[in-house]
């Protein structure tokens, strides 16, 4: 009687071991094959020399999930076989498929040690791979002959592939083969198959994929991991350069840098519904927006609404009419009362959108109101859109952002700090892949990667480096417009400035400003205005905001402020030092009777 292998009772790698473990060589055909799956037997046959009759063959004649196979068969007509050209054509995509496999999952240290050992087995030939292409095959065959006059192949025959969930994972059927007569038939059928011609080997791209692989002996340089990092991080740059054209009426207005901007921010307010373009001042942030809207004016026959300051609406007038965008201007401090009475526009560019950092304003409720309302995709433009906190950053983006709208991404280094996504869940109500749970984080990193996903920011260093040319003449870097002419970057040259004062004298005020008593005092400022964190209780201090904490950063900006307004003033020393009320809150009496000594003379 046959034995039942259900992977139940009894688990067909047990089967298999007993029998591997006194066979010299072996046969398997699978219709699915898992390359971690090799690991169960590995071990077995790497005892062979790899000679011709002491090695592995291993027959797949299905290589795609069940899923993809059931799709194939469906188009795949009664009768039809596959020619040697098609049979060659899947042989690389095979090998490309059972690349994938490699990366799925989370690798470990024994998945890396087989998967090495798997290559080295195939080099040292002890196991042999075939593509059945002929047909359609899913059978699920193992062979294994061994010394033994009366049974000298042990056969098992079933429905488990060559997978972790095939030979004990899962329930399966299969019953072993000790007949002779049957396994003679059985190993004449496995012959037949392997032996065709449109059985193509292959051992070799296996084994490069594997070598080019994560489980790869070969150590990887650096640069070749910064280059992959770079390749993902660049996707989203990469889509929109290739899914969107810069209108032609801005072909010869337009910069490279820009035109890559353009681009880049059609991707992200086709797919988010919103960007925010932070290029820093004087790298046309207007002429970008207006381009972006105009791509969606005519290929999405969007209405165009601009939002800005009073002082910018002449100037948007302009672009308006030279571009013909036929937008709706509106300054921005009438938002309240206009925009209630507008129609439907589908596409708002927001101009200097930090001013909108407080959502509870009613100028933002009124504009996050018209947004929600029509739908409306959002351009905004600002070269500082983070003043003091990253709620700056977020309220921009509540403004077209819902609070339970998914992401894609959570804020990763938060949840490490408070116990992961469970700890999350229960302090908070909403989404952990929503926008408010990226404003419960303080790291850089969450937000770096949040605004990854909406903004599009560039420096003049960055174009400098990256789109400026060299004059061969003077050196002096430059851009190029389409029709040739040339946009230098100016030269910052610092130039000294000297000028003389009297350290015995008592009524030169610069010998006065830098005496050693003005000096010390400074120092010794606490400045409350810029650092009331320090005033507060220890017990509080431990709970309070990191943001409230950053106000003590702008001590050192406060000292050189009274020095330099000092220098500014004609006031004679000895001396009164104002704090004025927008800046400091109190008043300091400096006297100075001591000496000069250049040590202390600041660099301003």
């Amino acid at each position: 009687m046959p034995l039942v292998y259900d992977n139940i009772e009894n688990y067909l790698i047990e089967g298999l071991e007993e029998a591997l473990e006194v066979s010299y060589r072996s046969d398997f055909c699978v219709g699915y094959f898992n390359l971690r799956g090799w690991k169960k037997v590995a071990d077995y046959i790497d005892k062979w020399s790899g000679e011709e009759n002491n090695r592995c063959r291993l027959m797949v004649g299905m290589q795609k999930p069940p899923k993809d196979m059931l799709k194939d068969f469906l188009s795949f007509k009664k009768g039809e076989i596959l020619d040697l050209k098609t049979a060659v054509k899947l042989k690389k995509q095979i090998a490309e498929e059972f690349k994938e496999q490699l990366t799925i999952g989370v690798p470990s240290n024994d998945d890396e040690i087989y998967l090495q050992k798997l290559s080295k087995q195939i080099k040292e030939k002890k196991v042999v791979f075939k593509l059945y292409l002929k047909t359609t095959l899913h059978a699920k065959l193992y062979l294994l002959f061994r010394d033994d006059k009366r049974n000298p192949i042990n056969g098992f025959l079933g429905s488990s592939n060559l997978t972790l969930s095939g030979i004990e994972g899962q329930g399966e059927l299969n019953v072993d083969v000790v007949e002779q007569d049957a396994t003679t038939k059985l190993a004449k059928w496995f012959d037949d198959r392997w032996n065709d011609r449109l059985s193509i080997d292959i051992s070799q791209e296996l084994a490069e994929v594997i070598d080019n692989s994560w489980a790869s002996e070969k150590p990887i340089p650096p640069y070749y991991i910064y280059l992959k990092i770079a390749y993902h991080l660049a996707r989203e740059a990469r889509a929109g350069l290739n899914e969107f054209n810069v209108p032609e009426v801005f072909r010869n207005d337009l910069l490279d840098f820009q035109q890559n901007a353009v681009q880049i921010a059609a991707h992200h307010l086709n797919n988010r519904g919103g960007v925010l373009i932070g290029d820093v001042v004087g790298l046309g942030k207007t002429i970008t927006a207006t381009a972006l809207a105009k791509i969606f004016k005519d290929d999405f026959f969007m209405e165009v609404l601009i939002l800005c300051p009073k002082n910018l609406v002449s100037m948007w007038e302009m672009y308006n009419n030279k571009y013909f965008l036929n937008a709706k201007i509106v300054s921005i401090s009438e938002a309240q009362k206009v925009l209630p009475k507008l129609p439907r526009y589908r596409l708002i560019i927001i101009d200097e959108s930090h001013n909108l950092r407080n959502r509870e304003g009613l100028r933002y409720k009124a504009i996050q109101e018209y947004i929600r309302k029509n739908d409306s995709k959002v351009i905004l433009l600002s070269a500082t859109p983070y003043n003091k906190s990253y709620l700056d950053l977020s309220n921009q983006l509540r403004l077209f952002i819902q609070e339970d709208k998914d992401l894609g991404i959570r804020p990763e280094r938060y949840l490490e700090s408070i116990g992961g996504e469970v700890q999350f869940r229960a302090n908070f109500q909403y989404h952990v892949r929503s926008l408010p749970a990226f404003e419960k984080s303080e790291f850089i990193d969450d937000w770096r990667e949040l605004m990854r996903l909406f903004l599009v920011r560039r420096t003049r260093s960055f174009i400098k480096q990256n789109y400026a040319d060299t004059d061969e003449k003077d050196g002096r870097k430059y851009l190029t417009f389409a029709n040739g002419s040339r946009s230098y970057f100016p030269d910052r040259l610092p130039k000294k400035v000297e000028y003389e004062f009297n350290a015995n004298d008592p009524d030169d005020q610069y010998a006065k400003l830098y005496s050693d008593q003005v000096i010390e005092i400074i120092n010794e400022l606490n400045l409350p205005r810029y650092g009331l964190a320090n005033y507060l209780a220890h017990e509080l201090q431990e709970n309070l905001p990191t943001n409230y904490t950053n106000y003590t950063n702008k001590k050192g900006i406060s000292e050189i402020r009274v020095i330099r307004g000092q220098k500014s003033s004609r006031i004679p020393c000895p001396y009164f030092i104002w704090f004025t009320k927008r800046s400091f809150s109190t008043l300091e009496l400096l006297s100075s009777n001591s000496q000069i000594s250049k040590k202390n003379l600041p660099l301003l």
